[in-house]
């Protein structure tokens, strides 16, 4: 009698779990659609914006489709491209549901990997936007806010930021500062940097502009996963591939775009064969995650048939890449680097050698390499050290000499 008694509490309790994970995940369902409905109306701006400070919100709009336990908003905010012109940059707040404490939260600022460089590709604009953050739940449950940035053009109308290293880092800065212009959250100045791939090398550039761009925010920490640190090294190892040539169809229109004012603009496409150059703009239209099919039929074909040359030993965009490649001027703060070694995007000894450079400048580096882990996983993978990283009163360092 006592056993089925256990039995019948413990399939009690099991039901109730079930039942309010089914609940939870059919209120997160509803207000799903309800956000959904809204969507269009908060990313549509008016023709034209007076100018703000970087960070500046110009709307913010709760997401009542949040997980259990957070509150969550939609932001739209001021920020900085690389020629310094005011733009308007979409993105996310999370919050523990808790009081905060007296000095105010902690903010990670999370970099997204690639999903594409097209305004609908925009993470913010998800059903589920907080899928897209990697480690999200671990960072909220440690404590910290949450802010993640969709970049320039993405979400909201603008040009295409993709590998653009200091529009992406400033966009990283002011997400945070977007946050703290939010009424009723309370976030402090301190700063911690967490990004993958692409999102990799945006919160490097956050972090080597902190001091000059936002000397207000104290970045005390940078971690990131497989990053795309050094776009020569990068488009070298990549563009003999579908994923390279894709790479390369989104961060050339961008850079042809950015950069015309200071380089000629049909030498800048040049780079591309004349098929390249009629295919990169449909790839451009296309998001990663949703349309992968399509991407893959455009680009397969390029493959051994997309540049005219190697794009880093052939300038004007040599030139460009170094100077859109992280370690323009010092990081100044502990990095954590992970890398996964089966990685067929970033190559392992790219980031390695990468890694030696940060050390022989005297950065405080704490470089792992996970057997066995893929570009796709890398970032989930090592989120347990990146947590025990930023909670760590001394970063380490595994710099030899």
């Amino acid at each position: 009698m006592k056993r089925s008694l256990v039995g019948i509490a413990l399939a009690l309790a099991v039901s109730t779990v079930l039942s309010g994970c089914v609940l939870e995940a059919e209120r997160r369902t509803v207000f799903e659609y309800s956000d959904e409905l809204t969507d269009a109306e908060f990313y549509t701006l008016p023709a034209s914006i007076p100018a703000g400070e970087p960070g500046e919100l110009i709307r913010a709009k709760t997401i009542d489709s949040s997980p259990a336990g957070t509150r969550a908003w939609r932001v739209i905010y001021h920020s900085t491209d690389l020629a310094g012109n005011d733009i308007l940059v979409s993105g996310l707040v999370i919050v523990p549901d808790l009081p905060a404490p007296k000095e105010g939260r902690t903010v990670v600022s999370w970099a997204h990997p690639t999903t594409g460089s097209a305004q609908k590709c925009g993470p913010s604009l998800a059903d589920d936007p907080f899928d897209l953050i990697e480690g999200m739940s671990n960072l909220l449950a440690a404590g910290y806010a949450v802010v993640a940035t969709d970049y320039q053009g993405m979400s909201i109308a603008g040009p295409s930021s993709y590998l653009l290293g200091v529009t992406e880092g400033n966009n990283v800065l002011d997400a945070v500062r977007a946050g703290q212009n939010l009424p009723d959250v309370k976030l402090s100045d301190k700063v911690l940097l967490w990004g993958h791939s692409q999102g990799g090398q945006a919160a490097l550039f956050a972090a080597q502009q902190a001091k000059a761009y936002a000397p207000e925010l104290h970045v005390e920490a940078v971690a990131v996963a497989a990053p795309a640190a050094v776009l020569t090294s990068l488009l070298s190892d990549d563009i003999i591939d579908v994923s390279g040539v894709t790479i390369a169809s989104l961060a050339i229109p961008a850079m042809v775009a950015a950069y015309k004012g200071t380089y000629d603009e049909k030498a800048m496409w040049s780079i591309l064969t004349p098929a390249g150059q009629a295919d990169a703009p449909k790839v451009q239209e296309l998001c990663l995650l949703s349309d992968t099919k399509a991407i893959h039929e455009i680009t397969g074909p390029l493959v051994g048939h997309f540049v005219t040359s190697d794009p880093a030993t052939t300038e004007p965009w040599k030139t460009i890449l170094t100077e859109n490649s992280a370690g323009g001027s010092p990081l100044g703060v502990p990095v954590y680097i992970a890398q996964g070694l089966d990685d067929q995007l970033v190559i392992p000894t790219a980031t390695a050698d990468y890694v030696k450079t940060l050390c022989a400048a005297g950065e405080k580096v704490q470089f792992d390499e996970f057997t066995g882990v893929t570009h796709a996983t890398v970032a989930l993978t090592a989120i347990p050290s990146v947590l025990s990283f930023f909670s760590a009163a001394e970063k380490p360092s595994n710099c030899v000499g």
